[in-house]
C-alpha cells in the first residue's frame, strides 16, 4: 500500500516538474533587472525552456507550459507595478486601489506569458528539425514577437534590458539594429547550449574514452561517438558566439566620443521631490513653484545654458504658465528652460514638455505619444471607463501626441521623451533620423517602488547608445541622470531627495546602423528562417 502511494507521489511530482521547472526559469530570468540586477543569468535562464519544448514535443506534438515562463520572467521583472497601490491619492479606496494593481501586474503577466505560449507552439513543429534550424527559427521568432509586442501600447520588458546598465558592451550591439540584436544573442545563445544538453542524452563515452577525453589524446585516435561530437560542436559554436559578440560590443563601446567645444550643451536638472499624494493640492503646487523656481535660479548662477524640469513639474495648464514663478524667472534670467506642465487640445489634455526661450516665450512643444494603460487613459472606454474612470488626477481626458512631433529648441532639435516612452526606441530612433542632436527625458516615477525608476534608467541608457546621443533625464523623485553616447552614467540622484546639477552634454549629429536603417536584423532572420526551412524540406 505504502509503495502504490510512494509510486502515485512520484508519478504526481513527475508531473509537476516541467511546470515548476518553465516557472523556476522564468523567474531567474526576472531576477536579471532591478532590483537584484543578476544580468549574467539571461544566457542561460532561457535554456530550460528550450529542452522543455523540444523534448516534450518529440513525438507528441504538445507544448509544455511554457506560458508559466513568462508569467515567471514578465511577473517577477515588473513587480514594481505593485508599488502603485494604494492610489488613495487618486481618490480610489484601498480595496478597489488593491484590486486594480493586481489586475493590471496580472494582465500584463499573463500577456507576457501567451507570447513564450505562441513561440513554444512554433518550437513543438521544429522538433524533429535539425538543431540548427531550431536555433535559427526560434531566435526569429522570439524576435519577431518582441516587435510585434512592442508595436502596442503594453511594452517593457524586452529580453534586451536584462543586460542595461550592466553589460554596456553587449548593449551597444544595439547601434546595429536595436535592442532585438540583443535579444537575438541572447536566444541565440540559449538554444546552443539547450541544443548541446537536448543531443547529450544519446551519447555514450566508454571509460577508455573518457580518459583519453581527460588526457587530451587527438579526436581522431579516441573513438569519440559522433553525438559526441555533436554536442562539442554546439557548445563551441555558443562559446564562440558569445565571445564574438561581445567584441563586436567592445569594439562599438571603445570608439572615441567626439566633444567638439562648440557643440557644448550645460544642462542643468531639478529633481522637484514632490510625493504624487499632494500634487492635486494647494500645498503640493506650492511646494512645486518654491522647488522648481529656487532650483531654476540656483542653476542659472552656475552659468547653465538651459533648465530640464520633470514630466509634470507645474501639474498647470499652459494657459496658466505664463503665470508661475517660473517662468518670471525665467524672463528675469534668460535661462533656457523645459518645463513639464499640461497642454490642451479642445476637451482634452495632453501631458507635455514646454520649450521657453530666454525671453519666457514658448518656442515649441512635446505631447506625450506613448500612455500607460489604465493610468494615463482608459482602453475600451466604452466598456471600462465607469470602472476606472477615478484614475486620472483630472477632469478632461488624457489624449496621446502625435506619433511623428518633432521638438526643435533654441539649441537646435532634440530628441524628447515623457516617461513610458523611454520604452520604445522607434520613437528615439525616428526623431535621430530626423535630426534630434540630444536627448531630454522627463518623467514621473513617484508612484512605484525604487526598482522601477533604476529599470527606467536603463531603458534611457539603451537609448543613449543606440541613437549615439547624449542624454539628460529629469525626474520628480529619482532616478535623475546623466548619459554619455557609450552608456555610461556620469552623474545620478538620489532617491525621493531634491536635487539639482549641471552637467556639459554635446549636441551630436551621427547616425548609427539602426538610426538609418530602424531593425533590419528581425525581416532578415525571419527570412533566412523561411529559406532555411525550404532548404531542408529539399534536403530530406
Amino acid at each position: 500500500m505504502q509503495k502504490k502511494q510512494n509510486k502515485k507521489q512520484g508519478e504526481r511530482l513527475t508531473a509537476l516538474l516541467p511546470y515548476l521547472t518553465a516557472l523556476a526559469s522564468g523567474i531567474l530570468m526576472g531576477l536579471t533587472v532591478a532590483p537584484v540586477g543578476a544580468w549574467f543569468l539571461a544566457w542561460i535562464a532561457l535554456v530550460p525552456l528550450w529542452v522543455l519544448v523540444v523534448t516534450s514535443a518529440k513525438g507528441k506534438n504538445q507544448s509544455p507550459p511554457s506560458f508559466l515562463w513568462g508569467i515567471g520572467y514578465h511577473g517577477v521583472a515588473l513587480s514594481w507595478i505593485t508599488g502603485i497601490h494604494p492610489m488613495t491619492w487618486l481618490g480610489v479606496p484601498w480595496l478597489p486601489s488593491l484590486a486594480i494593481t493586481l489586475f493590471c501586474w496580472g494582465f500584463i503577466s499573463l500577456l507576457g506569458g501567451v507570447f513564450v505560449a505562441i513561440w513554444a507552439a512554433v518550437m513543438v513543429r521544429l522538433a524533429g528539425q535539425k538543431p540548427w534550424l531550431r536555433v535559427l527559427i526560434g531566435t526569429a521568432v522570439w524576435c519577431g514577437l518582441e516587435s510585434l509586442w512592442s508595436a502596442g501600447p503594453l511594452w517593457w520588458s524586452s529580453l534586451a534590458y536584462t543586460q542595461s546598465p550592466h553589460n554596456l558592451v553587449i548593449v551597444h550591439l544595439g547601434q546595429l539594429s536595436g535592442p532585438n540584436t540583443v535579444t537575438a544573442a541572447i536566444v541565440a545563445v540559449n538554444g546552443l547550449i539547450a541544443e548541446a544538453y537536448i543531443n547529450r542524452r544519446d551519447t555514450k563515452i566508454s571509460s577508455v574514452s573518457r580518459q583519453l577525453l581527460e588526457v587530451g589524446e587527438p579526436q581522431g585516435r579516441t573513438g569519440f561517438s559522433a553525438p559526441l561530437r555533436f554536442v562539442n560542436k554546439y557548445l563551441v559554436i555558443a562559446t564562440g558566439l558569445l565571445i564574438t559578440l561581445h567584441l563586436i560590443g567592445f569594439i562599438l563601446y571603445s570608439r572615441p566620443i567626439a566633444q567638439v567645444p562648440e557643440a557644448a550643451l550645460k544642462v542643468g536638472i531639478i529633481q522637484g521631490n514632490i510625493p504624487n499624494r499632494l500634487l492635486r493640492s494647494s500645498e503640493g503646487f506650492r511646494r512645486a513653484q518654491e522647488n522648481y523656481t529656487n532650483g531654476y535660479l540656483t542653476l542659472a548662477d552656475q552659468g547653465v545654458d538651459a533648465v530640464l524640469t520633470p514630466e509634470g513639474a507645474l501639474p498647470i495648464f499652459q494657459r496658466n504658465l505664463m503665470e508661475t514663478a517660473l517662468v518670471a524667472a525665467v524672463k528675469k534670467k534668460g535661462v533656457v528652460a523645459w518645463i513639464g506642465a499640461f497642454g490642451e487640445r479642445g476637451d482634452s489634455y495632453t501631458i507635455s514638455l514646454f520649450s521657453f526661450n530666454g525671453k519666457g516665450e514658448i518656442v515649441s512643444r512635446y505631447d506625450k505619444a506613448k500612455l500607460v494603460p489604465l493610468g494615463e487613459y482608459i482602453p475600451f472606454e466604452e466598456i471600462l471607463g465607469g470602472l476606472v474612470q477615478r484614475l486620472s488626477p483630472l477632469e478632461a481626458h488624457q489624449v496621446p501626441g502625435s506619433p511623428n512631433q518633432l521638438f526643435d529648441t533654441p539649441f537646435g532639435r532634440a530628441i524628447a521623451s515623457i516617461c513610458y516612452e523611454s520604452a520604445f526606441p522607434e520613437q528615439f530612433r525616428r526623431q535621430a533620423a530626423m535630426g534630434g542632436q540630444f536627448i531630454l527625458s522627463s518623467s514621473n516615477d513617484a508612484h512605484y517602488s525604487a526598482s522601477m525608476p533604476f529599470q527606467h534608467h536603463a531603458q534611457d541608457i539603451m537609448r543613449a547608445i543606440e541613437t549615439d546621443r547624449w542624454s539628460a533625464r529629469a525626474t520628480n523623485t529619482g532616478y535623475s541622470a546623466f548619459v554619455d553616447p557609450h552608456g555610461k552614467t556620469l552623474w545620478m540622484s538620489g532617491y525621493n531627495t531634491y536635487e539639482t546639477h549641471a552637467e556639459t552634454i554635446y549636441r551630436r549629429q551621427t547616425q548609427t546602423l539602426y538610426v538609418r536603417w530602424s531593425d533590419w536584423l528581425t525581416p532578415l532572420l525571419l527570412g533566412l528562417s523561411v529559406l532555411g526551412w525550404f532548404v531542408q524540406k529539399v534536403i530530406n
